[in-house]
């Protein structure tokens, strides 16, 4: 076998702590700024949302990278492998920066056209903060490629201490500009812009060590390798595409949402705060699954990695299940730490109970396995299905039940769960299948 137990805990374990200390320390984001008022939770979330969508974009490039240089050192191909490496950290770089600057020279415009009409405190805040945080897309895409490279070489320790470092310049960052300054979300966005920085200085500066499986000494250059670039992208583009449509459904859905009232804003804000503990453990795998199976299909050992996702999977499920009772037990208690309207309290706890229920029915089905589909170069199926379920069910059951039905929030969500299931069904027939494994880069089944 490829991957011992040992070597699935060094790579499985520190991407867990590094996905709750993220999640912990956006939880603290959350509750600082909610000291500010309902408006600033209000603005900074819907902003979020925005980030989110540009921050997968280049998630989805980093993963195509780290999956092509995951399939070199599967072949024993290191050259090939840190030429790869090189190659999505210039691409990510530079579609970066464009990107950062249409933001920050387009902001009025693209939030007027995305979250439509809020209340003008709302607003003031969601543009404040837009314009700092775009400048953080460059660090967070250099950030994201390398820590996938760190993945594929079986390294996430290293990503774990440098997230913890960032996280805490955060912190303390939030701590000083938030409340000693009186900068409100401002500050935050300040710190989050600093902090990410940081860690993409730290973190590429560790990849020019020639010591590591993966390094960038020798490989600088501005000139990009076409041949390997349209493999990267092969991978990179669809996944791309399907985020992005994915976010912009979410983007949408929000759009929804702010017509519910701010208590509903508000509500919704910290039910994605807080519902993303339930599907840590998912998520953590996801990085790890992506890392093995790129390995894996580079070596030839398709039915090797069929056997690591089903036991990372069945691994993620136990997590989950625990997850989901500590989330249902404990949410009335966490949630009034946000200093919610008892509408907005009452709103949240009933949303996140629903959806821990069904994170242990479909979430994994749905957003696991095509990590293991990506990884062996079945990337065009997927993304239909995900694309075809966000806009049909999530989208139109989210306008049936939460706006027509008069379900609000709780509609919304209950719209989610159902794209959620139609996913799990379509993405388990497609695993039980060979068609995944017989997937080459740039070829056909």
């Amino acid at each position: 076998m490829l991957y011992s137990n040992q070597d699935l805990k060094k790579l499985i374990i520190p991407l867990v702590f590094e996905q709750l200390l993220a999640l912990l320390v956006g939880l603290a984001d959350t509750l600082m700024i909610s000291g500010v008022g309902e408006a600033a939770v209000s603005g900074v979330s819907l902003v979020d949302t925005i980030n989110v969508l540009i921050i997968n974009i280049f998630t989805a490039f980093g993963t195509g990278g780290a999956v092509i240089a995951g399939h070199y050192l599967g072949k024993k191909d290191r050259e090939d492998a840190c030429r790869a490496g090189w190659q999505i950290l210039l691409f990510s770089l530079l579609s970066s920066l464009v990107v950062t600057v249409i933001f920050i020279l387009f902001h009025n415009g693209l939030l007027e056209l995305i979250i439509g009409r809020v209340e003008p405190a709302v607003m003031d805040n969601a543009k404040s903060y837009l314009v700092v945080t775009a400048i953080s897309f460059v660090p967070l895409a250099v950030y994201n490629a390398c820590a996938g490279l760190f993945r594929t070489m079986g390294d996430s320790k290293t990503t774990l201490y440098i997230s913890v470092f960032m996280n805490i310049l955060n912190v303390i960052g939030n701590a000083v500009l938030i409340y000693g300054a009186g900068k409100g979300t401002l500050g935050a966005a300040i710190s989050t812009t600093f902090s990410r920085t940081v860690a993409a200085v730290i973190i590429l500066a560790l990849l020019f060590d020639d010591k590591r499986t993966i390094s960038f000494k020798g490989q600088v250059t501005l000139r990009f390798r076409v041949d390997m670039l349209k493999k990267i992208l092969y991978i990179g583009l669809p996944n791309s595409l399907e985020n992005s449509l994915f976010q912009l459904g979410k983007i949408l859905t929000i759009s929804m949402i702010s017509t519910m009232g701010t208590y509903a804003i508000a509500a919704n804000a910290v039910c994605n705060t807080l519902a993303s503990f339930n599907v840590l453990p998912g998520s953590a795998i996801n990085s790890g699954i992506v890392a093995i199976v790129s390995v894996c299909v580079g070596a030839g050992e398709t039915e090797q990695a069929r056997y690591y996702t089903k036991k990372l999977m069945k691994l993620a499920e136990l997590c989950v299940i625990l997850m989901s009772a500590l989330i249902i037990a404990g949410s009335g208690w966490v949630i009034s730490f946000y200093h919610l309207s008892p509408e907005a309290s009452k709103l949240a706890r009933e949303v996140l109970t629903y959806h821990a229920v069904m994170v242990i029915l479909a979430w994994l089905l749905s957003f696991s396995l095509p990590n293991t589909f990506r990884a062996a170069g079945d990337v065009v199926l997927p993304m239909a299905v995900a694309i075809a379920s966000m806009w049909i069910f999530r989208l139109g059951f989210a306008y049936l039940l939460g706006i027509h039905m008069k379900m609000g929030l709780m509609g919304v969500w209950i719209a989610m769960t159902i794209d959620w299931v139609f996913r799990a069904i379509c993405f388990a027939i497609r695993f039980k299948g060979h068609k995944w494994e017989r997937k080459m880069i740039g070829g056909k089944a």
